[in-house]
């Protein structure tokens, strides 16, 4: 215990140093209703509809930080348009630093065969779902499903909004191939294979996180953890907490549940990305991709669906269970980012609980046409763990996406129990006993002395083959069966891990950068990969880990709505 206590208090000290030097921007916003109009300004006009604290504090600890709120006597489509162009403004100059780092040259006009195809799917993506909220709204009692998917479209249409430097009254118009690519970035990677794109971006066997969900002996703890894998020109994060008192439906006044969102993020996003969610709701989600290795798949992939990044939105909203979660997350199955899901629900625990009950942990596997979840509450306690590494748990997902055709071609590294991270994870999840150790697991990477790492290749290991991967320090002229083993610029770029005491205030422990545990820290002056576009970013990525929630960072002082303060955030 005095270990955790010392742990959590060098935190808290990094965490003061770090944000005692750095400006906290603070913005509010306010709409004159009769008008439809937005001001900045303290105009007279209007009264407070949304506030926003904003800190880049990159260049100290690797991450900008983002607390936004807005007022529920305002109605939820002017709180979601003001949130999204309050969000848009006070990061713009984040927002299209990260544009360039990422997006720029996907497609610029005239547009390829593939953006001319992923422009059209787009846009009739979003013209069905405007269609469909239409015709919700001729119904008596209105679904909340839809009246949350409407509501992220104007906050996606405010901070396009603001980022083009206009604003107007509140409005969900959105242009498919503007800041809205930012929202749908993991389906493009699977709309790459269902359009037809000829330059696939994605090598073969590419991971992207790693999730581990621990028990401790005794149920002591609960701790709930996830590594992002991603390029490294994508490492302008910002850490968010939104606060929206937002309707269940324009016929159920209920504030949804998950209400207060705490996640790790990207500028112009307003997901997670990642997806690592702490929710007022008592649920943490996350998740790792799982890919889809079947071509006959993809003909189920339509433009009539709901993407699968507004899908996580709208259940992160609305649910109060692991069931709840997976049953919405479910409807209108995109097969597109198809990831892995884990939903833990902390209001089922408490430390040192002689059993746990139903619910505690609740997985959901997703491909095209295909949905398969479960309660492995019990899995849990049988292992004491549950890992998840990009490979399918459940058999017919893995074996409808084709990945035992992959094991058939290359082995056990795509099966589920013998590919490394597997091995890696049973072998060393006994060793976490608290939150300094189960912070190295997650960071762990030490592939040129770990047998597990080994693979058949020249020099006979990968740094992909590791909790969190470090790709850029495979040699350049090494031999290696498939692209996603070799040298290039990817790896694990983060940690965020919380625990039961840690989430009742939605507090999680974040390290920005790739590892640097067991191996150099990652520099872009001795990196040759230097030219690659990465405006906003540190040189050097050596940072500590940070205990982020918003008190800590921006203070009390928050907008409070009528029905709670933002301090009180958990339900159980």
């Amino acid at each position: 215990m005095a270990r955790v206590l010392m742990f959590i208090l060098s935190l808290a000290v990094i965490c003061y140093l770090s944000f005692a030097e750095t400006h906290v921007h603070k913005a509010s916003l306010k709409y004159h209703a009769p008008s439809g109009k937005f001001s900045f300004k303290s105009d007279g006009l209007g009264d407070d509809i949304a506030k926003a604290s904003f800190s880049n504090s990159i260049n100290q600890t690797g991450w900008a930080y983002l607390q936004l709120e807005t007022v529920d006597t305002f109605p939820d489509s002017a709180q979601a348009y003001a949130a999204g162009l309050l969000e848009g403004n006070v990061t713009r100059d984040l927002i299209k630093m990260h544009w360039t780092n990422t997006m720029a040259g996907m497609c610029t006009k005239p547009y390829s065969k593939f953006c001319s195809r992923l422009s059209n799917f787009l846009g009739e993506n979003l013209k069905w779902m405007k269609d469909q909220i239409q015709e919700d709204k001729t119904l008596t009692h209105f679904s909340p499903f839809w009246h949350q998917v409407e509501l992220f479209l104007y906050q996606a249409a405010g901070l396009s909004d603001a980022v083009n430097g206009i604003s107007r009254a509140p409005h969900t118009d959105v242009d498919p191939m503007g800041f809205f690519l930012f929202q749908v970035d993991g389906d493009i990677e699977d709309l790459e294979s269902v359009l037809g794109d000829s330059k696939i971006h994605r090598p073969l066997g590419s991971g992207s996180c790693s999730a581990l969900v621990k028990l401790l002996p005794g149920n002591k703890d609960l701790y709930v953890a996830q590594d992002t894998w991603t390029t490294f020109q994508s490492m302008l994060r910002i850490l968010k907490v939104y606060n929206f008192p937002w309707k269940m439906s324009a016929t159920n006044p209920d504030t949804i549940p998950g209400r207060v969102q705490s996640f790790s993020s990207y500028p112009g996003t307003l997901m997670s990305g990642d997806d690592y969610y702490l929710l007022s709701s008592g649920l943490v989600s996350m998740e790792t991709t799982i890919g889809n290795s079947n071509p006959g798949l993809w003909s189920f992939v339509r433009p009539t669906t709901v993407l699968e990044g507004i899908r996580s939105v709208v259940a992160n909203r609305l649910a109060k269970s692991g069931k709840e979660w997976v049953d919405t997350f479910s409807l209108l199955n995109s097969g597109t980012y198809n990831n892995e899901w884990m939903i833990v629900d902390y209001k089922r625990f408490r430390p040192g609980m002689k059993t746990l009950p139903p619910g505690v942990l609740t997985v959901l596997d997703q491909i095209p046409e295909y949905i398969e979840t479960a309660d492995l509450t019990d899995l849990l306690v049988q292992q004491g763990y549950f890992a998840s590494y990009n490979v399918a748990y459940f058999p017919k997902i893995f074996n409808e996406s084709g990945s035992q055709a992959m094991v058939d071609k290359y082995g056990d590294w795509f099966t589920h129990d013998k590919t490394p991270r597997a091995l890696i994870f049973r072998r060393d999840h006994v060793k976490v006993k608290d939150l300094d150790s189960m912070t190295k697991l997650m960071r762990y990477n030490d592939f040129t002395h770990d047998p597990l790492s080994r693979c058949n290749c020249t020099p006979p290991y990968s740094a992909e083959n590791a909790i969190s991967a470090r790709s850029d320090l495979n040699p350049v002229d090494g031999k290696y069966p498939f692209g996603s083993l070799g040298h290039r610029l990817h790896g694990g770029v983060d940690m965020k891990l919380t625990s039961f005491d840690m989430f009742q205030d939605l507090t999680f422990i974040a390290v920005g950068g790739p590892s640097w545990d067991q191996q150099p820290p990652f520099q872009w002056s001795r990196s040759d990969f230097n030219t690659t576009s990465h405006l906003g970013h540190p040189d050097l990525w050596k940072f500590a880990p940070i205990s982020f929630n918003s008190t800590a960072i921006f203070g009390d002082g928050g907008i409070v709505s009528k029905e709670t303060d933002l301090r009180v955030k958990v339900r159980h």
